[in-house]
């Protein structure tokens, strides 16, 4: 006769048995998965606390525990389910987790993508991933119009006032709006065409207007023009620019985002690298990559290099001794290549090199292999794109080498020309450098519209504007003879207004180096000493660049906040 405890001992040793021979099914999530078991139509996941419990709750558990045969019996039961969940069972649910780089979505060609989005996202990439279909070289192209690829310009009314005021006659007048705060204003007499036109000048921006003089019985007043511009002005009087030298600062204002000096980095990733630190620490270059390099520019050496530099020390080699230059269409263009800037050893980050590729903006990966780049792995708060190059191995060595290109940027960058051609790729070397400067120009001065930037821009404009328009209207009282300044020489005056500055000028140079308060604005933390290796800068050092580069006004001498050797003070001026 089967008693009670004999029929919980059957089932239990029934359920044992089955749990083992349960079909597994595996549902992979975006990057994992939950592997669940199916026994018939059920599906529910199995654990070990549903066989501990069951040795638990029988009855023999509730009998006396000192019967040794039946306790030894229970224990042995328990100890070699604890050890099939811990051993075999656990082997058996071992597999290799399917990599997102390794989805049928991704794949491309039977490769990888160059580029794949961070899991974080906010960035995107182009040409989409689902476009990514036919890339051989034999397919036909969509979009190599070497016609269309055109430069974007930063300001594109910028030199307005060179151009044409310059050239004419014109006034200029200063006032200080009570909400808007400083404003200069030039107009000027276009007699031919019979008609005014007028730049107002404000923190936000510079509003430009062409107006026909039939539409005024008279010549209207600066208060009166200001306000036909923006009619948020409220100042009611206008002071008039009798400073002689006023063209060259206005010039000078109205141009500070306007450089033909670019700078970018270049990174060199081997197959299999997917971090940071694996590809900033690669030294050799392959002839691959120094053919690619070709491509872009020509190998310099930087002692005694008297070009645009791009931030490079050309006297006493701290930053190397090669670099790569070019100049393409009146503009000179330095790269920081990764492989040439010093390597430290025993330290992963290279903070040597990151300290000059960090601070770039743009920067261009060259791919050998078919490992992706990932959007996000360079960390920096400066490097807003990447365009990133693999080449494209062919079937016959005579037919040259063939490119591939895909472009990743923060969502918050606009897109840029020229357009990417359908399928990416390019066989023509003289092409694809001249695709690749224009896009790396584009890349940068699209970047420029994303937030952080912008709001750089605006603190570094804004206080120009104010330098400016303190400066024009001292040197303008001082040229009348203001009783106020009788007693100080002109240039006295002047520092006053600038706080010990030394005048608009160097207020200039000031805003076009990074400033205590752009650390503020990014959040980067800042050091209030130098280390025993930095120092101050001179002429000799390698400042007598053709020109600084406005367009970087915010990275020149900032690292990124990864960096413990931020830039001193002393290394601002």
């Amino acid at each position: 006769m089967c008693t009670h405890s004999d029929t919980k001992a059957m089932e239990r040793e029934k359920r044992n048995d089955t749990s083992f021979s349960r079909k597994r099914s595996f549902t992979f999530g975006a990057y994992g998965g939950v592997d669940r078991f199916t026994c018939g139509d059920e599906m529910r996941p199995d654990s070990a606390e549903d066989n501990l419990l069951d040795i638990l709750d029988s009855p023999a558990s509730d009998s006396k525990p000192f019967l040794s045969s039946s306790s030894n019996l229970r224990d042995t039961e328990l100890f070699e389910i604890i050890e099939k969940l811990q051993g075999s069972r656990i082997d058996e649910q071992r597999c290799e987790f399917p990599l997102p780089l390794k989805s049928q979505i991704l794949t491309l060609g039977g490769e990888l993508p160059l580029i794949l989005p961070s899991k974080l996202g906010g960035y995107w990439i182009d040409p989409p991933l689902e476009r990514l279909v036919d890339v051989s070289p034999t397919s036909s192209h969509y979009g190599l119009d070497p016609e269309s690829y055109d430069i974007m310009e930063r300001d594109g009314e910028a030199k307005v006032y060179r151009d044409i005021f310059c050239s004419r006659y014109h006034h200029s007048f200063t006032a200080v709006d009570p909400s808007l705060g400083p404003l200069v204003v030039s107009v000027c007499l276009e007699e031919e065409e019979n008609k005014l036109r007028v730049i107002l000048r404000m923190k936000e921006c510079s509003l430009h207007g062409v107006f026909s003089l039939s539409l005024f019985p008279n010549i209207p007043s600066a208060v009166e023009l200001a306000k036909m511009l923006c009619d948020r002005v409220t100042v009611s009087k206008f002071e008039v620019v009798s400073y002689l030298k006023a063209p060259e600062l206005i010039t000078a204002f109205d141009e500070h985002r306007v450089s033909p000096n670019f700078k970018f980095g270049i990174l060199y990733q081997k197959d299999g690298q997917l971090t940071e630190e694996d590809i900033l620490s690669n030294n050799d270059e392959s002839e691959g990559f120094k053919e690619f390099l070709s491509l872009l520019g020509e190998t310099i050496q930087l002692q005694g290099f008297t070009r645009f530099r791009g931030g490079l020390d050309v006297c006493h080699g701290q930053t190397g001794s090669e670099a790569v230059f070019t100049s393409f269409h009146g503009r000179e263009i330095m790269f920081h290549v990764a492989t040439k800037l010093p390597f430290t050893e025993g330290d992963p980050q290279q903070l040597q090199r990151k300290r000059h590729i960090g601070n770039d903006i743009v920067a261009l990966v060259y791919q050998e292999g078919p490992t992706p780049f990932l959007s996000d792995v360079i960390k920096s708060h400066f490097l807003h794109c990447f365009l990133v190059v693999r080449r494209i191995r062919r079937e016959e060595e005579t037919d040259g080498a063939a490119y591939q290109v895909c472009v990743t940027a923060r969502e918050d960058v606009p897109p840029f020309g020229p357009v990417i051609p359908d399928p990416p790729l390019f066989t023509d070397g003289s092409l694809l450098r001249r695709f690749l400067l224009t896009k790396l120009i584009n890349a940068e001065i699209s970047c420029y519209k994303a937030e952080r930037f912008n709001r750089l821009e605006l603190r570094t404009r804004s206080s120009l504007l104010e330098s400016l328009q303190a400066e024009l209207s001292t040197r303008s009282q001082c040229m009348v003879g203001d009783p106020s300044l009788s007693s100080l020489p002109c240039s006295e005056g002047v520092r006053g207004v600038s706080e010990g500055s030394g005048g608009f000028i160097e207020n200039f140079k000031r805003a076009i180096r990074v400033r205590s308060h752009s650390f503020d604005t990014l959040g980067v933390p800042r050091k209030s000493g130098g280390t025993a290796s930095q120092r101050p800068r001179t002429e000799k050092d390698g400042e007598s660049d053709k020109s600084p580069g406005p367009q970087h006004a915010f990275t020149d001498s900032l690292g990124p906040a990864e960096l413990k050797d931020q830039t001193s003070p002393q290394e601002e001026t």
